[in-house]
């Protein structure tokens, strides 16, 4: 299969996966949709009516008043299409198209700091400051774990290798939000080192926002990395010690190669697809189960606000952010296929 075919098939897969997932969600939250879009319908016109005197003054009783109130509503709904159920093809495929096309509408209860209540604001608004916590936490998990896990395969059964072993089942068994509770305990409040909320105290507009937010940042980047490279190092310390008893380094080490040189220039590199397939899974799992390692130490990011929405059922949130979170996550799968076959010719080949 050629570079270009593969490229078309893996992306046609991948848009075919969107699509699905994106029905799929539309499904789950089409009859609650409705009933919310149709309550907001039903205030914004009674608002409109009471909020005007006159209009409301120029009807004889209260009940030709309420018929009024009603004929508005229905006519309302229609031109929004709600008068047609949910699951009719013209509404779903009107809702997929204007997700598509990143029309998220607006939330219902939430909103930007800048007090906008579109969703694609609050997304833009949100998604780079995940970005940044979770790609920083995987580059520095992984640049310790690659370097821990090679040192530790490099020297099978020694005291370094029995540390890596042991911290990686230990941090591998505790969850995240015990282990964040605990950060925030002993860093925020016992040595009082970093604050205990993420989100910095300061306006995102005002002078010095850029430096509390890292500032605020630490104390959840320190915790992410401390749990993420230990089982990193491990895998990556499995994979050395089997490449390391290949013949291809036996016959190295003869040549008079130093060990340094086998690991790093020769036995990292044949364990580099699978590790590399590894971070690009853990950095996409990262943003998806960001919920509750922001909703733990109140990050402002895209798990707080998927927390929030769901916690006031903000339907166009919710939609939104799967929308992204799934295309982020099939765009990293992408990512770490094409670095796969660049790091392991016979990917190429087949």
């Amino acid at each position: 299969m050629g570079l270009k075919r593969y490229v078309a098939t893996r992306l046609a897969t991948m848009f075919g996966v969107l699509m699905v997932t994106l029905l799929l969600t539309i499904a789950l939250v089409g009859s609650n949709m409705d009933a919310i879009l149709k309550q907001g319908v039903a205030f914004q016109v009674r608002s409109e009516i009471t909020g005007d005197p006159a209009a409301a003054g120029g009807f004889s009783s209260a009940e030709e008043l309420e018929r009024f109130v009603e004929d508005r509503i229905r006519q309302r709904s229609a031109e929004l299409g709600l008068d047609e159920p949910w699951h009719s093809p013209q509404r779903l495929g009107l809702a997929m198209y204007r997700v598509l096309v990143l029309d998220f509408g607006h939330a219902t209860f939430l909103s930007s700091d800048s007090g906008s209540t579109s969703v694609g604001d609050i997304l833009a608004e949100r998604l780079p400051r995940t970005a940044m916590l979770f790609t920083t936490a995987i580059a520095l998990m992984s640049a310790a774990g690659v370097l821990l896990g090679s040192l530790a395969g490099s020297r099978a059964g020694s005291i370094p290798d029995r540390l890596t072993s042991a911290f990686a089942v230990i941090s591998s068994s505790f969850p995240v939000w015990w282990i964040g509770m605990l950060m925030i305990f002993v860093f925020a409040f016992s040595f009082e080192i970093f604050p205990a909320r993420a989100t910095p105290d300061i306006a995102p507009g005002d002078d010095g926002y850029a430096q509390a937010l890292l500032y605020h940042m630490a104390l959840p980047l320190i915790t992410l990395v401390l749990i993420g490279f230990g089982s990193l190092a491990y895998i990556v310390r499995n994979f050395v010690v089997g490449v390391m008893q290949e013949d291809f380094v036996a016959a190295k080490r003869t040549m008079g190669i130093s060990r340094r040189r086998v690991v790093y220039g020769h036995a990292l590199r044949n364990a580099a697809p699978p590790v590399v397939t590894m971070v690009a899974l853990s950095l996409s799992g990262s943003l998806g189960g960001a919920i509750i390692t922001e909703a733990v130490f109140d990050w402002p990011g895209m798990g707080r606000l998927y927390f929030e929405a769901i916690t006031v059922m903000d339907l166009p949130v919710i939609v939104g952010s799967t929308y992204v979170l799934t295309a982020f996550f099939l765009a990293s799968i992408f990512a770490a296929d094409l670095m796969y076959g660049r790091l392991d010719p016979r990917v190429r080949a087949g």
